[in-house]
């Protein structure tokens, strides 16, 4: 299969091109910067230069392909409606070059916050006023009606592995900023994760076998207890494990605070009987006891 994949050089898509690859696929990865391009021929991709806002090229990288991945966003915290309406208008884009080929349009979203305090499933849709990305992400679903295979892939929050730079290194930058490793409340709250290879091939078995209007969730483990993450991390830097109270929350963790003592755990028992998915690399905390967490960015 021809695959189209943007985001190919980040966190993720750095794992699920190789992927593709190994599994026989080719790739075309979007390349915004001469760095992204490099890195991409260096694995084994073609290049399509562009970037989110260049809607011609995502129409052309979809209409030259069997199948599209779709991983960039733009996750600026203080623009979240803008960087929503981008992605929108991205998936637009290619779902207009996909529009009745029955091609697979597999592209990210998120789990967090869906059912809060209960174990969320595949069958749950998250409300429409947490986050700009949810009506994004029902309009992408919806052109299934159009002819597209389309299929909404939930990342856990914590998707981890070395090289992470998301919620557990802004987790572990806040600690060192702040001289404890915090957590909320009791923090008994549950957050899913996902280690990055686990999630690259739950990716490709999305693309290649994804039923059309489906949500499929890269979760690895329901939830890993905020409390359990915050004694590892201070165990690795020699800090105090503290209590954060939840009035405090946004003060100590800054954008952070509106998330950390959410309790979100979700489930991937349909995701597994339905793609044969079987997670096999490290959970999270065995992750972070690894210790490249800990190591001091250049």
């Amino acid at each position: 299969m021809r695959v189209f994949v943007t985001g190919a050089s980040g966190f993720i898509g750095s794992a699920v091109v190789p992927e593709l690859l190994s599994a026989g696929h080719q790739v075309t990865g979007l390349a915004r910067s001469d760095a992204s391009a490099a890195t991409l021929t260096a694995a084994g991709a073609s290049i399509l230069r562009g970037d989110l806002t260049d809607l011609a090229s995502l129409r052309a990288g979809a209409a030259a392909s069997d199948g599209v991945v779709h991983l960039a966003y733009n996750h600026d915290f203080s623009q979240m409606g803008v960087a929503a309406q981008m992605d929108r208008a991205a998936l637009e884009a290619i779902g207009e070059a996909l529009a009745g080929t029955n091609r697979p349009l597999v592209f990210a979203s998120g789990v967090i916050g869906m059912a809060p305090g209960r174990l969320a499933t595949e069958r749950d849709s998250p409300p429409t006023g947490l986050h700009p990305r949810i009506a994004t992400t029902q309009a992408a679903l919806a052109l299934a009606s159009s002819g597209v295979r389309v299929v909404s892939l939930r990342f856990a929050p914590t998707v981890h592995g070395e090289g992470d730079h998301g919620f557990m290194r802004v987790l572990i930058d806040i600690a060192r900023q702040k001289g404890v490793s915090g957590y909320v409340g009791d923090g008994e709250n549950r957050w899913p994760a996902v280690h990055r290879l686990d999630a690259a091939t739950l990716t490709r078995l999305a693309l290649e076998n994804g039923e059309a209007g489906s949500s499929l969730h890269a979760v690895a483990e329901e939830g890993v207890r905020i409390r359990d993450v915050a004694e590892v991390i201070g165990r690795h830097l020699n800090l105090p494990v503290v209590s954060v109270p939840a009035e405090q929350a946004s003060e100590h963790f800054g954008w952070l605070g509106m998330f950390i003592g959410a309790d979100s755990p979700v489930s991937s028992t349909l995701t597994r009987e339905w793609t044969g998915w079987e997670p096999t690399h490290p959970g999270l905390i065995e992750d972070l006891n690894q210790g490249h967490y800990f190591r001091e960015l250049p």
